[in-house]
């Protein structure tokens, strides 16, 4: 192919839609030697050939009118990608950009999965694209005037749960306008995002949804927001799976950071200061290296039922709250998360308290869960299965409401300066404006934390007085004083970063295990 000749490619007539296809299905042939293009060949090819066919895609490129958009279309993308591989000894943003261009184009095109993409693949996967946008635009126009302003995309992007001052929504409509006249029409719109599929609006909302697969060990966040697209596909509950099993792993692999925050919280005081290699030798003294997992197992098995209760409690939630069956607004959604949450934690907490007396049980105290629900029913009653309960659920508002305001403010820091020149935000800034958002509503709610655990750990012997919340606190005030009520924070926080990248990575492999495309 590189030894072709400019004039080996067929001249284009554009008589109509029949033989523009064949013609520029023969000049695909000609780039790849086959009747399909492969991903990695196609590139290579496109390098090989590029001193042959530099006047070739010149002169595709004339002023004559073409009859329809899909044949436009196609050119383009061919000059355009023609143009950039051409010029191979230019390294940097434009070759990753196109590279990533292309393997998103064989990646949602290849329809029959074999790492080809024929002609025809190729002009489904542009009209279906097109369909695509056309859609988003009519959605993104508020007043239907076939234009779309900075307001509107302001506008858009709140009914989404972003927050963009006025200077961010001029920026990213700068980004589109073609023009400049400070507005975007469908014309603008389609040829900025027809082949810059990883700009879409609707792509940087993926990437930077809040999303409750960063699993620290705590169950106080907003659940997860999914798209109509989502549920309508199925992905949802595929996505839930995933985020189940990260946080499955992830407590496994925190469990003795977890175990040790808890023996901390009840154990510790002024008079009894224990450290961290203090606290690891008594309970591996006691217990063998097997003890530092006591409690893992209920923490685990709670997720599902707990998850899946919040999501669904999560989606009545917002169909009460919304007015006249519009878009929940910002505060109706976190309005709505928090009572999910709340309903969630009302119907499982017996098995929090439970994980809280496994974690801190001595040898032999109990052979297993259901053991310890038997005897704890027996001796202390069924109110004993819901000691704490108010201390956890003020926790949820605090927790939820700083966690969820720290990742705005951070996210909405990012988009502001680098926005306009990527959707993705990288790992590395997710994981850190997760781990960071976390930690901050972990600080806030976690005095009340405290006094939930001290609760739940509380025997119930006949005779014996039981400690209300607000006598705790007092009580801890007044022996400890305010530092008292953060007692166990340091293996608490030493969790939070092995947490959240356990479970990242674990959510990546399942999204890949379960068929859940990027």
């Amino acid at each position: 192919v590189n030894n072709r000749s400019a004039s080996t490619f067929p001249q284009l007539s554009f008589l109509s839609d029949r033989v523009f296809q064949s013609q520029i299905g023969n000049a695909i042939s000609c780039l790849t030697q086959g009747s399909a293009l492969k991903a990695e060949g196609w590139v290579k090819t496109l390098l090989y050939c590029s001193c042959s066919y530099k006047t070739y895609i010149q002169g595709l490129k004339f002023s004559g009118t073409i009859p329809d958009f899909r044949q436009r279309a196609l050119l383009n993308l061919f000059n355009t990608l023609c143009s950039v591989l051409s010029d191979a000894q230019l390294p940097g943003t434009s070759w990753t950009v196109y590279v990533s261009l292309l393997q998103k184009i064989f990646a949602s095109g290849d329809t029959d999965k074999d790492e080809g993409l024929d002609f025809e693949e190729f002009s489904k996967y542009l009209k279906e694209h097109e369909k695509k946008l056309r859609l988003t635009f009519k959605s993104l126009d508020k007043n239907q005037d076939g234009r779309i302003d900075a307001r509107e995309i302001q506008q858009s992007f709140k009914d989404l749960g972003l927050n963009l001052t006025d200077r961010d929504a001029e920026k990213i409509l700068h980004s589109i306008d073609a023009d400049g006249t400070m507005t975007v029409d469908w014309n603008e719109w389609r040829e900025h995002f027809l082949f810059n599929p990883a700009d879409d609006l609707q792509e940087i909302i993926r990437y930077w949804k809040h999303s409750t697969v960063l699993d620290i060990g705590d169950s106080l966040t907003i659940p997860d927001e999914f798209t109509e697209e989502e549920k309508t596909t199925g992905i949802w509950w595929k996505q839930l799976v995933a985020g189940g099993m990260a946080g499955a792993v992830s407590r496994t692999g925190t469990a003795p950071l977890d175990r040790m925050k808890v023996f901390m919280q009840v154990h510790s005081s002024k008079s009894n200061k224990i450290s961290l290699v203090d606290g690891f030798k008594q309970m591996i003294k006691e217990g063998g290296v097997a003890s530092l997992w006591r409690g893992n197992g209920v923490n685990v098995i709670k997720i599902a039922p707990e998850t899946a209760i919040k999501f669904m409690a999560y989606e009545q939630y917002k169909k009460l709250l919304a007015k006249d069956g519009g878009k929940i607004q910002s505060h109706e959604r976190f309005m709505a998360g928090s009572l999910a949450g709340a309903t969630a934690q009302t119907a499982i907490y017996p098995m929090e308290v439970m994980k809280t007396r496994l974690t801190l049980r001595k040898t032999g105290q109990y052979s297993g869960m259901f053991d310890c629900a038997k005897k704890i029913l027996k001796k202390e009653g069924v109110k004993a299965f819901y000691k704490g309960y108010v201390p956890n659920i003020l926790g949820i508002i605090p927790y939820a409401g700083i966690d969820l305001a720290v990742y705005e403010t951070l996210k909405n820091a990012w988009l502001s300066r680098y926005a306009k020149d990527t959707a993705n935000p990288g790992i590395l800034v997710l994981l850190g404006c997760g781990t960071i958002s976390s930690t901050c509503g972990q600080l806030a709610s976690y005095p009340l934390a405290l006094v939930r655990t001290r609760m739940q750990a509380q025997a119930s012997m006949e005779g014996s007085e039981q400690v209300s919340m607000s006598k705790l606190v007092k009580k801890i005030m007044q022996k400890e004083g305010f530092f008292g009520l953060y007692r166990g924070i340091l293996p608490n926080f030493m969790k939070v970063i092995p947490a959240v990248s356990i479970s990242y990575v674990v959510y990546e492999y399942m999204r890949s295990g379960l068929g859940i495309s990027k």
